[in-house]
Order: structure tokens, then sequence, then C-alpha cells
């Protein structure tokens, strides 16, 4: 499962808007009042929240994302459209002066919330409020949102779906506690544990589970059901297709707020780039892990994501080929690491190498080195050469401490690749001037640099299979 290119996606969310309020402080006193702790509030920190959080998720994945919602006029209103403008999200909020905007209030000290007031006045938004901008949403994506906090945007949750598949736009559910026939005709539905015991009972056994979930498909004629279950992971029973359950992710929980606005959003960014829906489903329970890890609600960044995901395939050391080299790299470099590059034959793996490549890692923060295939050794030195397989020299070079990641390239010279992977530093070992080392050119262009570092005198390949072959 490779991550994909989230900055195609064009996702378009629905539903209820909030602001999460934060205020912070110490507490070193109890209150003579009351036998409560009295905070010294010294930070008030504002997040977007409900809606507005999924739609900063899609956004801080890289994608395009549209909210559509009913906020008050009024100061938490503009609070929200001030955050969305900041975050590069296109606002289709109606302003309505006699709705209230959501929002609440948390007291924290020393990490622990101690107290959550909410403001909040639950009234119902008609379609026609919303229709005009959620048309002109639909007109800018590939897939929408309903995230259906029952704080009252989502009255009529059919007119949406109905709009959305006209246009064969897919519709993905997260929903509260309203009967789940409403959300009849979407392409998905994502509930937690709760919501779903909520609709269908509870279930003793996986099978069990399984049989609710197929049984709620066909009665709703929707595509799939992906059931969150906290510690237990996520279930996906989808039509006619065997059900996959994935596991929790192995983290310090530290917040499940916001959790759930994750992994739809996730879901939705990875569909919407084009990914399977198993692989969609895959990467949003990364993502949770993430988000439940960190204290508040909280959105997950695609350099996260891409890191977390490289972690779990090994890519974070070793062989790759060219196109995971590609995006690792790239997200280094979204880490300020300074990637340094090499590139040889090494048919035969000695101690100059060792200390030259050495030398190569001091001067950055990654050590990448590509390496001629069997073919483009073949034409460069003679019969006979290599001696070890590209397999065995890529396995021996990833080997080292000094290597982060190694790659094979079949052309003769690495000048392709470089161009792909614009190094900071292209280093060459040997008796080089600066203008005789290959792809010089093409790393001075975009500002890199070029260094040439000496091997140990009486270390050489050839020499080395010179005296084998005499032995």
């Amino acid at each position: 499962m490779n991550l994909p290119r989230f900055d195609s996606a064009r996702v378009l969310t629905i539903g209820d808007a909030m602001l999460d309020r934060y205020w912070h402080g110490a507490t070193s006193r109890i209150s003579a009042e009351a036998p409560i702790p009295v905070v010294d509030v010294d930070v008030v920190e504002d997040r977007l929240g409900g809606a507005a959080n999924v739609v900063l998720n899609v956004s801080a994945l890289g994608a395009s994302s549209a909210l559509v919602a009913t906020l008050g006029d009024d100061e938490y209103g503009g609070i929200i459209r001030n955050k969305l403008a900041s975050a590069g999200i296109s606002d289709l909020c109606v302003l309505s002066p006699e709705h209230q905007t959501v929002a609440k209030l948390r007291i924290v000290s020393q990490g622990q919330q101690l107290v959550r007031a909410d403001f909040e006045e639950i009234k119902d938004s008609p379609f026609v409020l919303l229709e005009e901008m959620f048309s002109q949403g639909l007109a800018n994506c590939d897939i929408v949102i309903m995230s259906d906090y029952d704080k009252g945007v989502i009255s009529d949750p059919a007119s949406y779906i109905q709009l959305a598949r006209r246009r064969n736009i897919p519709v993905l559910v997260d929903p509260k506690f309203k009967d789940f026939s409403e959300y009849a005709g979407a392409t998905i539905i994502k509930p937690n544990r709760t919501e779903f015991i909520k609709s269908v009972g509870h279930w003793q056994s996986e099978n069990e589970l399984v049989e609710k979930c197929r049984g709620m498909i066909n009665e709703l004629g929707i595509e799939a059901l992906l059931v969150t279950r906290d510690s237990e992971g996520l279930t996906l029973v989808q039509k006619n297709k065997p059900e996959m359950h994935l596991p929790a992710r192995k983290r310090e929980v530290y917040d499940l707020s916001g959790a759930g606005d994750t992994v739809v959003a996730t879901l939705a960014t990875a569909l919407s780039a084009g990914e399977t829906l198993e692989d969609a489903v895959g990467l949003a329970n990364i993502a949770a892990g993430l988000a439940v890890s960190k204290p508040g609600i909280v959105s997950v960044s695609g350099p996260e994501l891409r890191l977390e995901l490289a972690e779990d395939m090994g890519f974070s050391k070793g062989v790759m080929t060219q196109e995971q080299l590609l995006q690792t790299s790239e997200e280094a470099r979204s880490r300020n690491e300074k990637i340094v590059f090499t590139n040889g034959c090494f048919d035969i793996l000695h101690a100059g190498h060792v200390n030259y490549l050495a030398e190569a890692r001091a001067l950055g923060d990654r050590l990448i080195i590509a390496v001629n295939d069997d073919e483009s050794v073949h034409r460069l030195k003679g019969e006979g050469r290599p001696i070890n397989s590209v397999d065995r020299r890529l396995a021996m070079l990833a080997g080292l401490a000094a290597v982060d990641w190694v790659v094979s390239y079949a052309e003769d010279t690495p000048e392709a690749l470089l161009s792909k992977l614009k190094p900071d530093v292209l280093v060459k070992g040997g008796d080089y001037g600066i203008e005789e080392v290959v792809g010089a050119d093409i790393v001075r262009a975009y500002g890199g640099e070029v260094a040439v570092l000496n091997l140990v005198e009486d270390c050489s390949t050839t020499a080395i299979a010179e005296k084998i072959r005499n032995l």
C-alpha cells in the first residue's frame, strides 16, 4: 500500500460545524465558594470542530477541501470562517441570523480537562437554505462527506444524497443517532460502535456483527458499512465481498476526541485520490491511530501519515523501488532533512567504500545509494562483471549503518534518477574533478551541492577481482 497523491483529491463536506474553545491554565488552590479547583487561565485556544474539523483533516492531507454548513451570524461563526480561510478551505457556509453557532468550551489544567460547557441552540436547517451552496460544491468535488453531529444542518439527508447521486458522486455518511434509514442511497455509512448498537442492537459474535451489517446494506441500498470499534479496530463489510477486520493501532491513547472525523476524512480523501476501498480503510486506520495519540481534537497531516506508512512498510531504511524512493525522499524533505546521493557499481564492497559512505552520510541527514543493475555493470566493466548480482549488492549496502536507502537503475548514468530525486548533495569518491562528476550540472542547476571524497588507498574492486583471479 502506497500513499496516494492527495493533492489530486477534491472533497466536499456538509455538516454541523462547531468551534472548540480551550482555556488552559494552572491550578494551585481550591475555590472558597465550592470544593472545586480555581484555574488561572493564561491561554485561550480556538480549534475547528465537528464538520469543520473534518474539512481541516481533508485539507491537512493536502487535498482540495470545501465546507457547506449553517453558521450563526455571531462571534463564533466569524472565528470559524476566519480559520477556514487561513487553512485554504473553500467556505460555502450560509450565515443565518436565526441560528446560533455551536461552541464547546473546555477548561484544561495540567493536561487534564476539568469541565466542558456547550453553547448551542439546536435548530434545523431546511434543504432550501443550503441547496444552492451544496450544488455549487458538487460542481468541484469527487466525493461528499456528510458529517452529521445531529445539530440540525443535515435535517433532510435524503435530499442531499439524491442530489449528489444524480451527479454520480459518492456519498460517505458519518452518522449520529438518526434512524439510519434516513441515509438510504448513500455509498458508505461509517457509524461508531455506539451508533451502530443504537441502530441494530448488540451482537454476540463477529459473525453476528457481519450479518447485521449485510442486512443493513441490503435494506438501505448502500455499498458498504465501516464500523469503528475503538480498541477493537475497524470492521468493513461490503456488498458481495468478504468482510475485513482491521485491528486498532498499537499506540498509547491520549484522547479519542475527533478520531471519527479523522477516519472519515482520510477515507474520503483516499477514495477521491483513486485508492481502493480496502486500501483507503487501511490508511484511515493508520490516521486514526495517529489522531488518538495526541491531546485534543487534531488533524493528521499528509507528511505524518506518509512517515507512519513508510515505517510500517519498512521504508525508514533499506532497498526501495524508484517510486518508493521518490515518495520517501519527498517526506524526508518535508521534515527539512538534507538528502545526500551517491552512485556506483559497488560490485565488491570493501573498506574504501565503507569509509567513503560514512563520510558521505556525514554531509546530510539521509544517504541514498543508486546502484547500477547487472546489465549496466556489464556494459561499463566488461566481461565477467558483475561478480555479485544486483540483489546481493543492494542487500550488502542496505546493511551498512551509514546508508538509509538503496535503489537500482538500468541506465549507464544516474542522470535520469537525479533529475527526479533532486538531492541536496551529490557525492562521488575517487580522483575526480568536480566538473567530471556525472550529473553535477543537473544538481547545480537547481541549487544543489557537489562534493568529491577520497577513497582509501589500495582499495579497488577491479584490483581485488584481479587478485582473486590470479590466486
